[in-house]
């Protein structure tokens, strides 16, 4: 069974760090580039609709991000594990929301993890 489960949101202050992960299984990982997409919390978008917030190719050699968090989020993955990262630093309170793992080409979503940034 295909799966992507995202794990690792919570509550954190402004300024803080999260690590988020996005666990793969039933597909053969190392060959999708994964993206990280968020939507505001409790706000239900269309896939097409969600932010996309960092891109890591298939090898982990290329990574983009979008301009609202360079520098502060840094995406990897780990292809033995099967797995995907989104370190969040300095986190703001617009960072607020939930956030999704997706592979490309062929296209998986998980199921989000929710991340609140407040005081």
């Amino acid at each position: 069974q295909i799966q992507l489960v995202e794990s690792g949101g919570g509550l954190v202050q402004p300024g803080g760090s999260l690590r988020l992960s996005c666990a793969a299984s039933g597909f053969t990982f190392d060959i999708y580039t994964i993206h990280w997409y968020r939507q505001p919390l409790g706000e239900v978008r269309k896939e097409r609709d969600r932010d996309l917030v960092a891109t890591i190719d298939p090898a982990g050699s290329t990574l983009t991000y979008a301009d609202s968090v360079k520098g502060r989020f840094t995406i990897s993955r780990d292809n033995t594990k099967k797995m995907a990262y989104l370190q969040m630093n300095s986190v703001q309170p617009e960072d607020t929301g939930t956030y999704f793992c997706r592979t490309w080409p062929y296209t998986y979503w998980g199921q989000g993890t929710d991340v609140t940034v407040s005081s």
